[in-house]
């Protein structure tokens, strides 16, 4: 862990830079472009009825947008306010009022003809309820009633027939440390969160590269590094304010690369509204972009590290920097090994771009003195995902970016509370502090005061497809308890996820409103529980930033939801029950208590038992993490990793398929258009010579299909890279294969291979036949 401290916020340039401006045309008029103005009045309104309340949670609460740590309208970045559409878009959850009884209580199908969209609108879980199997209808029940009725079916089911989900809707550091507490004093290690289907590969990877579990930089290294890489991130559109600090870098000099299948509009070029300059004409952002296949980083980062050995031949020093590697990295000869005996062509195939792009990609890391490499789910959601992280680690490890100002390696998270989840231990793999090994059990066992499951407990993928096992089975899912999240919008294979909730006995949903998912039919019954928000939580709580810092977010003064409680509370409340004579072991009064034991079992966060109101914060960890060069690793060095190319193979007039994000937080979608290329839910990003290659024109009726389902939508052309295709997430899920897992992270594989066509071509011809044999061809090709 590093010494220094961050040093705060810094200003931006006064006088404009007429160099960086996408056009002299004010407010981009005319162009496809958000509208931030439109889009701020329209949030305005719809919180007409809490006005007062919406903007004290925007001016002293800590954001529960993405994870940049905004609190109030600042950060620990930019001086000056910060406010983007996503904050805002979000602002609703919290300000709206309780959904009406004639609404709650309607029949089942009439609610399952709304979207979650539509289920949204309708406002927040005012009681708890209850639907039994085969009820029309959800029934009001009390807290004990509804909480005796859970507390039963633990006791008379085996721990590992157990299991809690949790998602980052805004969930505090105090509600994942409490959650993974009563998990482990109620008998189980079946509890998981939202990383384990964003960003788990990159905690894996860098735990085996360097020994650490976060970012090993700050958003300030952005701003002045020579290179700043984003790999697989559209970050102006998922985390928008950081478009200020892409400004920011810009205005020092900072070169911007995008490596992504698809020019996104996003990085190309943003008009940024807190920046009057920009806001008024744009900004450039990306200096160039490399569009990759689909799956295809590996390769094309072999053939970087493939260039710059060829450039040591030629000259010693050129390209990496000896004197970090001699003193602070391990397995440098096994990798240029690895890395030389690859071909040229087998490197240009797999990843799409060719040899000489891939040198100018290599000489300009060569030639900086400084990268940060960011990162998201594009590297991630790969059945190789930990693999992509760790090819990202061996550039930083050969370059020395890493431990020093404006270097290092950043997984940018999409939720406010996620990184926080894993280090407060509601993960299967980590305990509060530290990973599930038999030192950190110990360890936590002398903090709680009792003895922990030692089975490995499941991700939440296996959970849930778990609940399909026999009856007799031990692991036999037969009670899911879940803090929010709709598996029906964010894991593959929708179909399949609904036939697995259906199976289990009882299905809890904690949360603040209604999805898809909570409508779902359970074989006992289904219990929906009203949870409060960050900002409701008597004694203020606090959430972890991407860049490991922890701010104290206070309970705000408004209207509250009267029977909903704070999810910590309801959790021991649960335990109690289960457990009355231990209760004592896992009981707290308040936030301020948990604080305190996590400063104890936790050591990174020693420091939180002291954040008590509005602008406190502390960053674990120090500035940098491995500063100047000394990884947390049993021998303090970094690990080089040989990375070997993925299996992709696909022959001419098939495609590989990923998901993108649109105007949208996460699964919550907010417009059924695109405000950065004006696509919608149902258009198919396809490159215009493919499109001519298949005889489709644009906005022409198509079907991409393989083994897994049939996505019907319509062709949209645009920068993608041949052979590659693009649709929106959720709704492209339907073709995303279920039950295949990373093999070290366990995260879902959201890209495969399929077929397109024409739409009067696939139903001209779809008999069995014809449909089987194109995707047998399919599948002997790409599997």
């Amino acid at each position: 862990m590093g010494k220094t401290k961050h040093t705060g916020p810094i200003r931006l340039p006064k006088l404009p830079d007429p160099k960086l401006w996408v056009s002299p045309v004010p407010f981009g008029l005319g162009k496809i472009k958000p509208h931030h103005i439109r889009d701020t009045l329209k949030v305005a309104w719809e919180n007409r009825d809490n006005l007062a309340y919406a903007a004290r949670i925007l001016t002293q609460g800590v954001c529960d947008g993405c994870a940049l740590g905004v609190a109030g309208l600042h950060d620990q970045t930019l001086s000056g306010p910060h406010l983007c559409t996503t904050r805002l878009n979000v602002l609703r959850l919290n300000t709206m009022p309780a959904m009406k009884p004639e609404v709650i209580h309607a029949d089942i199908d009439e609610l399952r003809r709304m979207d979650s969209t539509a289920l949204r609108k309708l406002g927040r879980i005012p009681y708890p309820l209850i639907r039994c199997n085969g009820e029309r209808k959800f029934r009001r029940i009390s807290w004990d009633e509804a909480l005796d009725l859970i507390a039963d079916k633990i006791k008379r089911i085996d721990p590992k027939q157990l299991a809690f989900y949790l998602t980052s809707r805004g969930t505090p550091n105090e509600s994942y440390y409490v959650a993974a507490k009563v998990a482990r004093f109620l008998g189980t290690n079946n509890i998981d969160n939202a990383s384990r289907i964003c960003h788990s590969p990159s905690k894996t990877a860098l735990k085996r590269s360097l020994g650490i579990g976060a970012s090993s930089c700050n958003y300030k290294d952005w701003i002045g590094t020579d290179v700043l890489v984003f790999w697989g991130s559209v970050a102006a559109n998922n985390q928008p304010v950081s478009t200020k600090y892409m400004y920011a870098a810009k205005r020092k000099g900072t070169k911007i690369i995008v490596i992504n299948p698809y020019h996104e509009p996003a990085m190309e070029k943003y008009w940024i509204p807190s920046i009057p300059e920009s806001a008024l004409f744009g900004t450039k952002i990306a200096d160039d972009f490399y569009q990759v296949n689909i799956g295809g980083d590996i390769a094309f980062m072999n053939g970087v590290m493939k260039h710059w050995f060829e450039m040591e031949e030629r000259q010693p020093g050129s390209a990496i920097d000896h004197e970090f590697v001699r003193e602070h990295v391990n397995g440098f000869e096994e990798l240029r090994d690895h890395v030389t005996r690859y071909d040229w062509e087998t490197l240009e195939k797999s990843s799409g771009l060719s040899r000489e792009r891939m040198y100018e990609f290599a000489k300009l890391l060569a030639e900086a003195k400084s990268a940060v490499f960011v990162w998201s789910m594009g590297l991630t959601q790969h059945r190789f995902g930990t693999d992509n992280i760790s090819q990202v680690a061996n550039l930083a490890l050969l370059r020395g970016f890493l431990g020093r100002e404006h270097c290092g390696l950043m997984p940018i998270r999409g939720h406010s509370g996620v990184q926080g989840s894993g280090e407060m231990g509601a993960d299967p793999f980590s305990l509060p502090g530290g990973d599930f090994k038999s030192t950190d059990i110990e360890r936590i066992e002398q903090v709680w005061g009792f003895e922990l499951p030692k089975w490995q407990g499941d991700i939440v993928g296996v959970t849930l497809e778990n609940a399909l096992l026999p009856e007799d089975h031990e692991r036999k899912l037969k009670l899911f308890y879940t803090s929010g999240g709709n598996f029906l919008e964010t894991m593959p294979d929708p179909e399949f996820v609904r036939e697995c909730l259906e199976n289990v006995d009882i299905r809890v949903h904690q949360d603040i409103i209604f999805n898809t998912s909570t409508l779902v039919d359970a074989k006992e019954a289904v219990i929906v529980l009203p949870a409060m928000t960050r900002y409701e939580m008597p004694g203020g709580v606090t959430s972890t930033s991407t860049e490991r810092m922890v701010y104290f977010s206070p309970e705000i003064k408004g209207p509250r939801i009267a029977e909903a409680r704070p999810e910590w509370e309801i959790y021991i409340d649960l335990a109690a029950r289960v457990k009355p004579e231990q209760k004592h072991l896992i009981w707290f009064h308040n936030t301020q208590e948990i604080r305190d034991e996590i400063a104890k079992a936790a050591p990174n966060y020693d420091g939180i038992q002291h954040l008590k109101k509005q602008g406190d914060v502390f960053q674990w960890g120090g500035a940098w993490l491995c500063e100047g060069g000394v990884c947390p690793t049993p021998d303090g060095r970094g690990n080089l990793i040989p990375i070997e190319l993925p299996e992709l193979r696909k022959p001419e007039g098939q495609f590989y398929v990923t998901t993108r994000r649109g105007k949208q937080f996460n699964s919550m979608i907010y417009s059924e258009t695109d405000p950065f290329n004006n696509a919608d839910r149902y258009d198919v990003l396809i490159n215009p010579a493919d499109a001519e290659t298949l005889g489709i024109r644009e906005g022409e009726a198509i079907v991409v299909y393989n083994e897994h389902g049939t996505f019907h939508g319509r062709a949209k052309f645009e920068n993608v890279r041949p052979g590659n295709i693009e649709v929106h997430w959720p709704e492209g899920n339907v073709l995303i294969p279920k039950g295949v897992y990373e093999q070290y992270a366990g995260i879902p594989e959201y890209n495969t291979a399929v077929i397109v066509e024409k739409a009067e071509t696939y139903h001209a011809y779809k008999d069995t036949r014809y449909v089987e044999k194109r995707i047998e061809e399919l599948e002997m090709s790409a599997g």
